[in-house]
């Protein structure tokens, strides 16, 4: 199988955070075929969820950069996905998260994902900022961008989605000094 190339890999104590690749398809399929995918949009059936996932692998092609696949190191087995993300009429650089298996709730593996994946964005690719769109009603990811340090943001402007999110906004070291 083809893998996108150059990329970077980066690691935590427990995780490897790499680019997605073929193999990967299986498990995002069935988390975006599933509940635990309503808000990032899903469920969805497999054709939106293939067109979803190129869009995934397209991001690193188009813009040098891209969500990671997380694993735990050691393992190849996805858990999830996190990284930078900017489509084309977004208004702003995200940083997102997904946690695709169950099991992987409640483990600290989003945390230490979004860590690692934030510092390379501001590190590696110089940012200056990010934000993380959440559904309202998604009290997960809330808990997370709050325990990243992320703060809301009530006049960033809003994506264009058919519904209004809420906008933490992550401030890059710079920043913060």
């Amino acid at each position: 199988m083809t893998a996108l190339a150059p990329t970077p890999t980066l690691t935590t104590a427990r995780l490897t955070l790499r680019a997605p690749k073929a193999a990967d398809w299986p498990f995002w399929r069935d988390f975006a075929a599933s509940d635990r995918a309503r808000f990032v949009g899903g469920p969805i059936d497999e054709a939106k969820a293939w067109r979803a996932f190129g869009h995934v692998i397209g991001m690193w092609v188009l813009r040098g950069y891209g969500s990671f696949v997380f694993h735990e190191t050691g393992s190849d087995q996805p858990l999830g996905m996190c990284g930078p993300w900017r489509p084309a009429d977004w208004p702003e650089a995200e940083l997102g998260w997904t946690v695709w298996s169950a099991s992987a709730e409640g483990r600290g593996y989003a945390f230490e994902a979004a860590t690692a994946a934030r510092a390379h964005a501001f590190h590696t690719l110089g940012w200056q900022t990010a934000v993380s769109y959440i559904d309202p009603d998604n009290g997960r990811s809330i808990a997370l961008a709050l325990r990243l340090g992320a703060i809301m943001d009530p006049d960033a402007v809003q994506p264009p989605f058919d519904h209004p999110v809420l906008v933490f906004r992550h401030l890059s070291p710079a920043a913060l000094a």
